[in-house]
C-alpha cells in the first residue's frame, strides 16, 4: 500500500490540487463557475476535490457513506471557516438534496456494480442546464484493478495482474498474504470494472449526452503523486476500440442530460 492511502492529510491535498489544476478547467471550457454555483460531489470522501470549489465561494455539497471520512472533512472544513454541506448517507436515500449545476463522480463508477440507477440519480439531481463531471480509469490500464492498494509492497506494484484468470489472480494475493478485507476489495472492484466501450453504452442507455471525453495516457494526478508530465493519449490510440483500454489510464468525461 502506497503511503498516501494512509497518509489522509497529503491524500486530501493532493486530491485538491489536481481538483483545482486539472478539474475546474476541464469542467469551465463549458461551464462557468461562479460563487451562485451549485456542486455536489457523490463519494467525496475527506473532501479534497471540493476544497478549491469551496475556496471559490460556490456553494458546496459532499454525500458519502463512510462516516469516519464525513467527519474528517467536517472536522478540517470547520478549522478553516469554510462554509460546505456534508453529508454521511447513501445517495440513493437523499430526499430533498436540491438541484445542481455541476455533480463531480471521481473515482467512485469503477467501485459501483449497479451504475446505471446511480447516473439515473445523478441526472435527476442535475438542473436542466446542468454537467456530470465523471473521472474513471479504463479497467484494462496497468493499475485498473486497483492493486495499488494491497499492504504488500511488491503486489502494490505489479501492473496488469488483475487481468489474469481469476484463480491466479487470488493465487498470487494470497501467496503475497494479503489480508481478506483488501483481496474482498479487489475482488469486488473486478466485479465492477468499466471499460471505455460500456461507458459509452451506459451513456446512451441513460439518455445522456457526452459533452466532452478525454483519455490520459498519463493521469494528470500523477504530476501531484509522482512528478510526471500529463500526456493526453493519442487520437490515433483512442480511436481504437478495446485496444484504447489499455493505455487510457485515466477518463476525463462531460455529460449533459440529452432530456
Amino acid at each position: 500500500m502506497q503511503d498516501r492511502h494512509t497518509d489522509r492529510e497529503r491524500y486530501f491535498l493532493e486530491q485538491s490540487i489536481t481538483s483545482e489544476k486539472y478539474f475546474i478547467p476541464f469542467i469551465e471550457e463549458h461551464k462557468k463557475i461562479t460563487e451562485e454555483t451549485e456542486i455536489l460531489e457523490v463519494g467525496c470522501g475527506d473532501g479534497g476535490n471540493l476544497l478549491p470549489f469551496v475556496k471559490k465561494q460556490c456553494k458546496v455539497t459532499g454525500v458519502d457513506r463512510a462516516k469516519s471520512r464525513i467527519e474528517k472533512a467536517q472536522e478540517y472544513f470547520n478549522s478553516q471557516g469554510y462554509d460546505i454541506r456534508l453529508l454521511n448517507d447513501d445517495i440513493f436515500q437523499i430526499k430533498d438534496i436540491g438541484k445542481f449545476d455541476i455533480i463531480i463522480l471521481n473515482d467512485v463508477i469503477e467501485h459501483i456494480t449497479d451504475k446505471a440507477p446511480l447516473l439515473e440519480k445523478l441526472k435527476s439531481l442535475l438542473k436542466p442546464d446542468g454537467i456530470l463531471f465523471l473521472g474513471f480509469p479504463a479497467w484494462q490500464m496497468p493499475f485498473g484493478g486497483h492493486q495499488q492498494i494491497c499492504r504488500n509492497k511488491v503486489v502494490s506494484k505489479l501492473p496488469f495482474i488483475h487481468l489474469l484468470p481469476l484463480s491466479l489472480y487470488k493465487f498470487i494475493l494470497r501467496s503475497f498474504k494479503e489480508k481478506d478485507d483488501i483481496i474482498n476489495e479487489l475482488l469486488s472492484i473486478r466485479e465492477a470494472k468499466i471499460t471505455i466501450e460500456m461507458y459509452h453504452k451506459l451513456v446512451k442507455e441513460i439518455d445522456f449526452k457526452i459533452v466532452r471525453d478525454q483519455f490520459y495516457f498519463i493521469n494528470p494526478h500523477y504530476e501531484v503523486k509522482f512528478k510526471l508530465k500529463p500526456i493526453k493519449l493519442p487520437r490515433w490510440i483512442g480511436s481504437i476500440y478495446y485496444i484504447r483500454n489499455y493505455f487510457t489510464t485515466t477518463i476525463f468525461s462531460l455529460l449533459k442530460s440529452n432530456s
